[in-house]
């Protein structure tokens, strides 16, 4: 399997070699470049054309600018924000200036690697817990479109919620699906965490908001 080409743009020298220690260890990715700042980003993408570019938004530079700079091509480089920042709004200028990811510092090494796969693959990755949140600010319908497959619903999660959007009691889902009340209650655990809400209401209303029906998942 080929490896991933990857290049890390953040001005906390810490971070970014410890980011490096470890992908330097993996043979899934290659890093072919590192940067302090968004004129860094600009350049290096242009002259090593890594897969995924890994930018911190808050480094000094127009990062937003310089993301959708890198992003023209997408057939060539994709770029990942990686920041501190829980703002919904900045989040979605990220996305809308071309990231195909936002993931939060605050993620461990697992979550980063499998954004980056995601991410080349041509899908968006936002940090799970803090997806929903993004999609529903979004302004535009087709990058919430795009953004709403960063919520990965199993198939069964995907019937539990169509079920739940018509109406249908716990009981009545057990029975529609042949499974037990507590499987139920356990998907629908799962779906709270997930669309990152408190209870079967709030369940009901994310899934009104990302444009999920009751006839199919994501939309």
């Amino acid at each position: 399997m080929c490896s991933i080409s990857v290049a890390f743009f953040d001005d906390h020298p810490v971070l970014l070699s410890g980011i490096v220690a470890l992908f330097a260890e993996s043979d899934d990715f290659e890093i072919v470049g590192t940067g302090t700042c968004a004129r860094d980003a600009v350049e290096i993408a242009a002259k090593y054309r890594p897969n995924v570019v890994i930018a911190d938004l808050s480094m000094p530079g127009k990062v937003l600018d310089a993301i959708t700079e890198i992003s023209r091509d997408r057939q060539t480089t994709k770029v990942i924000a990686f920041t501190a920042a829980t703002g919904i709004d900045t989040a979605i200028a990220a996305l809308e200036a071309g990231a195909l990811g936002y993931v939060l510092k605050g993620s461990t090494f697992e979550e980063l690697t499998e954004a980056i796969r995601v991410v080349h693959g041509g899908d968006t990755y936002i940090t799970p817990s803090f997806a929903s949140k993004v999609i529903a600010g979004l302004r535009t319908a087709s990058l919430r479109r795009q953004a709403a497959r960063a919520i990965r619903l199993s198939t069964r999660e995907e019937q539990v919620l169509r079920l739940l959007l018509r109406g249908n009691t716990n009981k009545e889902i057990a029975q529609a699906l042949n499974i037990s009340d507590k499987t139920v209650k356990h998907y629908m655990t799962v779906l709270m965490q997930k669309l990152n809400v408190r209870n079967r209401i709030e369940v009901v209303l994310a899934a009104q908001e990302l444009k999920i029906d009751s006839a199919s998942s994501l939309i």
